[in-house]
């Protein structure tokens, strides 16, 4: 039920961290892969290590996703690459921590546009040549600040947040043609982006945080990401599942 033999991923912000993590799984599961980011040399060495010692196929495309145009190409690009598109998973964002009161235009709409409104571009760009094989697969990669927050993260929580509305409403539209929608909203995970935001002191008080007492390994998602991109998932849809650690249980 897990098998994913057949099938093509594309994976937006693919080139570390979870995304890398996620291609990597939905690889070894059998799927060929897609991955986008901005840096085109991040892209060729991740791509590379995601097939390493595998027979499956992959291709990578630059893309700034904070600008409408690119979504519209990455897609385009991604299915002409293998023809198809099995299995979306949106993973591409950012984090620019400001103060209600302290928020600039520029950074409010550059990362709603990546975090939120590339997820709909990109959805809405794929979505017809799954609906005509009436089977498909879409992972919005949301966040416990869906649920939770932490001081100067308006911008980020408010976007997190509207990805489960967005999925619950996506599942409705397109349950009937065999694509199911869903968000995995992970907790605390150490990849670049928390690395490089947060303080010692804040990095430990998430791990305190947790049932398990430490931060998790990006590849701790790999599993529940391939439930809900394979037939496993298949009655699952415009849901929420949080991986956690048990962050949200204090």
């Amino acid at each position: 039920m897990f098998d994913l033999s057949g099938k093509v991923a594309l994976v937006t912000g693919g080139s570390q961290g979870i995304g890398k993590a996620l291609a990597r799984g939905l690889v070894e599961a059998g799927a060929d892969v897609v991955i986008a980011s901005r840096r085109d040399a991040e892209l060729k060495a991740a791509l590379a290590e995601v097939l390493h010692g595998t027979q499956r196929r992959g291709a990578y495309f630059v893309a700034d996703l904070s600008k409408r145009a690119e979504s519209a190409k990455l897609a385009k690009n991604a299915l002409g690459a293998f023809g198809r598109i099995d299995i979306l998973i949106n993973n591409a964002g950012t984090n620019k921590p400001q103060a209600i009161d302290a928020i600039d235009d520029e950074t409010w709409d550059m990362v709603l546009e990546l975090n939120l409104s590339s997820v709909m571009a990109l959805t809405r760009a794929v979505v017809p040549d799954m609906k005509k094989r009436r089977w498909g697969r879409v992972i919005h990669v949301s966040s416990v600040m869906g649920f939770v927050s932490k001081e100067k993260r308006n911008v980020y929580c408010a976007t997190k947040s509207a990805l489960a509305g967005l999925a619950r409403a996506s599942a409705l539209d397109l349950g009937q043609y065999g694509i199911t929608v869903n968000c995995i909203a992970p907790g605390p995970f150490l990849t670049e982006l928390p690395g490089t935001l947060l303080s010692d002191a804040e990095k430990k008080s998430f791990a305190d945080r947790t049932a398990v007492g430490r931060w998790g390994d990006p590849k701790e998602l790999v599993g529940p990401t391939l439930m809900l991109a394979s037939d496993a998932g298949g009655y699952v849809t415009g849901q929420t599942i949080v991986v956690d650690g048990g962050y949200l249980a204090r």
